[in-house]
């Protein structure tokens, strides 16, 4: 890896025992939690530290080819971008966003298939949930937005807190660039909040615990949700359930997906709600999820032949 600023170094050999690949599977795990996008280009990607001026640049395979200044990190992206190196941005960008304490390994699945199926630019957008609040995760987003040709319109997949960034980043936008927002998919989204961190923050370890953008769902929901705007866009929401009032997990009542209860998914103004028999960490994974997401960014409907659906708005 070399500064940035630099000349690009050969990209690092790539491991051929497992051990050595187990390595970089938990290097990338590690850095997910400690970088945040600022400008996404098809895969490859500026990052910074957040609280930090430190960035670096990512290659589509995920190694770091440069690292340094956030400033240096961009001006030499865009270098890269003005020769060719990185391709361009197509008219539709899909804005793909992870969860709490995840990565953007964790929307592959989903990514892959929005992708194959639709002719635009899947951009999965990562941010260091516990390093940063909301606020710093919708600033990260609203730069790598403003890094879009101003022609590109915009639509937005979120899972579970990555729904909160967007909200939060609509507080923030302007109204041009909110115009150029087409559709959202919901999945899993706490938009009233979470009863599961509501138990967290009766616990004075896992309160303490509770670090960054988690800090504020545990401990300061009733501030931090007075910022988060309601889209005027077309929007749906997926909820995993069991339609029932028993859901996946005792710990909560009502239906849930062991993570979310399914009420607290609702967000008054939704196009499409849609419950499916799908776990919360698994929704990415889940073949009835993607086919119904993929359907609302096409149509703004839930279009989904998949017979285990246990409610969807008339």
């Amino acid at each position: 890896m070399t500064a940035c600023g630099a000349e690009p170094a050969e990209p690092e050999a790539e491991p051929q025992h497992w051990v050595g690949k187990l390595l970089v599977d938990f290097r990338a795990a590690t850095d997910a939690l400690e970088w945040s996008d600022e400008r996404i280009i098809g895969d490859w990607r500026v990052q910074r530290r957040p609280g930090t001026a430190d960035g670096r640049i990512l290659d589509p395979e995920d190694q770091p080819v440069a690292s340094g200044s956030l400033s240096a990190c961009l001006s030499q992206f865009a270098q890269l971008e003005s020769t060719g190196q990185i391709p361009p941005v197509t008219t539709q960008a899909v804005i793909v966003l992870h969860g709490l304490g995840e990565g953007r390994q964790s929307m592959k699945p989903l990514a892959a298939h929005l992708q194959q199926e639709l002719d635009a630019t899947i951009m999965s957008f990562g941010y260091a949930s516990p390093r940063a609040g909301l606020a710093a995760h919708a600033g990260s987003l609203a730069a790598v937005i403003a890094g879009l040709p101003q022609t590109a319109s915009i639509s937005f997949v979120g899972h579970s807190m990555g729904n909160l960034v967007v909200r939060r980043w609509l507080q923030m936008a302007d109204t041009q660039t909110i115009a150029r927002v087409r559709r959202m998919v919901m999945l899993g989204p706490p938009n009233q909040g979470s009863d599961l961190a509501r138990l967290a923050a009766g616990n004075p370890l896992l309160a303490a615990l509770a670090a960054g953008a988690a800090r504020e769902l545990v401990l300061h929901w009733e501030t931090v949700s007075r910022d988060l705007r309601t889209p005027s866009f077309e929007y749906g929401i997926i909820a995993g359930g069991k339609g029932d009032q028993h859901g996946y997990t005792s710990l909560l009542q009502g239906d849930d997906d062991a993570v979310v209860r399914v009420a607290e998914t609702r967000l008054e103004g939704a196009d499409d709600f849609l419950i499916l028999p799908v776990r919360h960490s698994r929704m990415m994974e889940s073949e009835a999820v993607q086919q119904a997401t993929l359907e609302f960014l096409k149509q703004g409907r839930f279009v989904t032949a998949d017979s285990s659906a246990v409610e969807s708005l008339p």
